[in-house]
């Protein structure tokens, strides 16, 4: 079948690539996939028809790997909700470029037979897409195939020295061992499976077992209120939730804690200073000494919430999807405003052309959020420096720091409650590749789950599953010292690309 129909060949072949990611996690899936699909470029006839295939492939991997995406079209009347099983496909035919672009590229370099360069460029060409997959139209790069290692904890190490970008590329590496093993070209092959080998015996792990620490040392505590995006239209909605997150904030003890809540979970103003009329709730200041209130003396709380922001004539112009922290003496000691934005979520683009032909945002509202200046990091008395990445701007790699003022955390709030499963299983299979790459403890509060305390080696410590109401509480993971991808970022991936097309040409001049 994959010889004589490869279009519908690459159209399964992509489709079930999707297994190696969260929440199957059947790594050996994808890159037998990757492999199958790599011959099929090389048999293509023409260049045509090796774009052809690629666009395919990936025309189908990212319609099943956004699938997810669809229920968010279900709570926003102003959208037509029949587009929620077409968004995700709408979304592939431009994201199947890029693999379709990697598929050229190698396809130019092709001899007759498959070989070490043909792998090789290959690799190179798919790191550089999957890197302008990232950041090109705002960027959107959402389950880089390097995700699939994570359940290997010795090949997902590797983050922390060249990225995820560079490991896509590694993988590809694998998957084209496969592909030569199947014409009888076994070097590449052995010499993965040695790798492998290693990497996985390398990565093997003894259990968790807690660390002794002094009982002042300091905690976290992640809430999840689990509260459907559904009870939101309720008139009571703001004081239920704020209700739900304060059941679960435990009682303060001689450590002081670092209480995390959603991205959005305030539904109340909290800032001083905004004309009454838009006060209407509660004042700020009441609904700061009601949070402050059951804290303990040195207790801290992130949540989630929104920014108003007014012009001269005090009318509401945006808002900012923010972090604001709270003090156990009902101060707002500081904000972060989210700066990577959803593209149709938190602000409409082209807007008067969109309401033109009746499209509108997934969130409710008229008025678009504005985007912070980027990744910030704000100290908290007690906790150390924390950085904030909220909800989806934890999947941008490389761009979640502030390299000048490195955090000892990452806090990582989202709102899940959109979504399917796939969606959150995902996205904190996301942050964990951020935490390897950075050295640095991810803190995710999610509205449904799924919450997580992820320490500095990605692993999970603790977590609240999906649909779940509860809380978590921890010491506060320490961080590690900055990591060679810390140091350098993305440069790595540009010279592990650089470094492959090098080698692609070696092999070339050797084999003549």
């Amino acid at each position: 079948m994959i010889a004589n129909r490869p279009a519908l060949a690459c159209l399964l072949l992509g489709g079930l690539a999707v297994l190696g990611f969260a929440p199957w996690g059947w790594w050996p899936v994808t890159l037998a996939c990757f492999a199958a699909w790599l011959w099929l470029v090389h048999a293509a006839p023409t260049i045509r028809a090796a774009l052809w295939r690629g666009w395919l492939f990936g025309l189908a991997h990212f319609t099943l790997g956004n699938i997810w995406i669809a229920e968010a079209f279900s709570y926003q009347d102003a959208v037509p909700h029949w587009l929620g099983p077409v968004a995700p496909f709408l979304l592939a035919l431009f994201l199947a470029i890029y693999p379709m672009l990697a598929a050229g590229v190698a396809w130019r370099f092709r001899r007759t037979q498959p070989d070490v360069a043909y792998v090789l460029v290959f690799a190179a060409a798919w790191i550089v897409t999957e890197y302008l997959r990232g950041t090109l139209l705002t960027g959107y790069p959402w389950n880089p195939l390097a995700e699939i290692w994570l359940p290997l904890p010795g090949a997902s190490a590797l983050l922390a020295y060249i990225g995820t970008y560079a490991l896509s590329g590694l993988t590809i590496v694998a998957s084209g061992a496969l592909t030569l093993l199947a014409v009888r070209r076994w070097r590449l092959a052995a010499g993965t499976a040695v790798v492998l080998a290693l990497l996985t015996l390398g990565g093997v792990q003894l259990p968790l077992t807690p660390a002794v620490v002094p009982a002042d040392a300091p905690r976290v505590r992640i809430v999840q209120p689990d509260l459907d995006q559904e009870q939101r239209p309720r008139d009571d909605y703001p004081i239920a939730n704020l209700r739900a997150l304060m059941k679960l904030g435990g009682t303060p003890g001689p450590a002081p804690r670092l209480i995390l809540w959603p991205e959005g979970a305030l539904r109340f103003n909290i800032e001083d200073g905004y004309p009454a009329q838009y006060n209407y709730l509660a004042d700020p200041g009441e609904v700061r000494a009601a949070i402050a209130a059951p804290l303990g003396p040195r207790d801290v709380v992130l949540s989630g919430g929104q920014a108003l922001q007014f012009d001269t004539h005090e009318n509401l112009v945006s808002a900012g999807n923010s972090i604001f922290a709270i003090d156990a003496r009902a101060r707002l000691i500081g904000r972060y405003d989210k700066a990577h934005l959803v593209p149709w979520g938190e602000y409409l683009p082209a807007r008067p052309l969109m309401s033109a032909i009746g499209l509108s945002r997934l969130v409710p509202g008229d008025i678009d959020f504005a985007a912070g200046p980027g990744p910030r990091t704000l100290a908290l008395p007690g906790f150390g420096k924390a950085g904030f990445q909220v909800c989806y701007e934890i999947i941008f790699s490389g761009n979640v720091v502030d390299p000048k003022h490195r955090p000892d955390f990452l806090f990582n709030p989202s709102n899940d409650s959109w979504y399917s499963r796939s969606g959150p299983e995902q996205n904190l299979a996301q942050a964990r590749l951020r935490a390897i790459e950075e050295g640095l403890p991810v803190l995710r509060a999610t509205s449904t789950g799924v919450s997580a305390i992820i320490d500095a080696h990605g692993r999970v410590l603790a977590s609240i599953p999906w649909n779940t109401r509860g809380a978590v509480e921890a010491p506060l993971p320490p961080p590690l010292p900055p990591t060679l991808f810390a140091q350098f970022g993305n440069w790595l991936a540009a010279i592990v690309a650089s470094a492959m097309l090098l080698l692609a040409v070696a092999f070339r001049w050797w084999r003549r």
